[in-house]
């Protein structure tokens, strides 16, 4: 276990010891778009395991807006922007310090304008190349289960930590596994006008962000992530044989709300392509955490399927008409 001590990253470690002398009773995720959508499944793991620590996910600046009651010294808000510069994350952090919370950071650019509002940052590693315990996620994970175990002596730190050091394996042969599905869904999607995404628990921050960051933002493609537990509450009244759907399915105890509407949806849509986590091969993760690992895996395999999107509509995911370009 000498990597939970070096390389829950060092900088992990900081943080997780400037926890032990704090009483936290709440956690406020607060980011936007695709760093706030890496926050679904961190929320999903607290809720299961925290005995006492209450938590809430945030858009930074409604979290500024909306001025939560219980904010204040108790607190641990913890941000997220890749590039640091987001200025409603920003803002937030400052926002979150002037309650008396402790703010941490998490981005890739350490002299960024969130690190320096921040009480303390930790830098996360960004690429395909980039191992998988070195990534936001892998990160985060590695904050939320030290928090777990520093506050309430969780058992299931050191199993996450273990399964994190294997995870970039089960990337690589889960990305071997979809590689050919992956060419075949940007073959038959490049020319669709709308596609759906739908997942529910620790999966739905990854549709949500294939769905507004992948779809809409770099491939400028209508879309709306939907969350299977409401899918039959309104949305189900759009699937026929006409409309593509992506659906993700889990390992985590709401797996059952992703079966059925999965089930359903086959039944009169025609073109579904379901991402399965009991299709891949988690060897190294230990099975008290694959329900909350699953999440990270489907991820990773839908910016593959993202990259051969872009490849195939020859619309490449750095493209944009108004994010950077304009005033907004």
């Amino acid at each position: 276990m000498s990597r939970t001590v070096v390389n829950v990253k060092s900088d992990v470690q900081a943080v997780l010891n400037e926890l032990k002398s704090k009483q936290i009773r709440n956690v406020f995720f607060v980011a936007c778009g695709g760093s706030s959508a890496i926050m679904y499944p961190a929320k999903y793991v607290l809720d299961r395991e925290a005995q006492h620590i209450t938590s809430d996910l945030y858009s930074s600046n409604e979290f500024i807006h909306r001025n939560p009651q219980q904010l204040g010294k108790d607190s641990l808000v913890i941000l997220c922007s890749m590039s640091g510069t987001t200025p409603e994350t920003t803002e937030a952090a400052k926002f979150a310090k002037s309650k008396g919370a402790y703010a941490v950071a998490l981005t890739n650019e350490p002299t960024s304008p969130l690190a320096h509002s921040a009480d303390i940052f930790i830098k996360y590693e960004w690429g395909n190349d980039i191992d998988a315990f070195e990534t936001n996620l892998g990160v985060l994970y590695q904050l939320v289960f030290g928090l777990l175990y520093v506050a309430e002596k969780n058992d299931k730190f050191a199993k996450l930590v273990i399964s994190l050091e294997n995870l970039q394996s089960v990337y690589e042969k889960a990305l071997e596994y979809e590689a050919s599905n992956a060419r075949k869904f940007a073959e038959s999607h490049k020319s669709e006008p709308v596609i759906y995404t739908m997942a529910s628990g620790s999966n739905y921050g990854a549709a949500y962000s294939f769905s507004i960051c992948i779809l809409m933002e770099m491939q400028w493609i209508h879309s709306h992530a939907i969350h299977a537990g409401e899918y039959f509450h309104g949305p189900f009244e759009i699937i026929d044989e006409n409309v593509p759907f992506i659906i993700l399915a889990g390992l985590d105890e709401t797996r059952p709300l992703e079966e059925r509407a999965l089930s359903f949806s086959k039944r009169y849509g025609k073109k579904l392509t379901v991402l399965d986590a009991k299709a891949y091969d988690f060897e190294g993760i230990d099975k008290d955490v694959q329900g909350y690992i699953a999440p990270l895996v489907l991820n990773r395999v839908l910016r593959q399927y993202a990259e051969e999107l872009a490849e195939a509509r020859n619309h490449p995911l750095s493209k944009r008409r108004y994010m950077w370009k304009v005033e907004y």
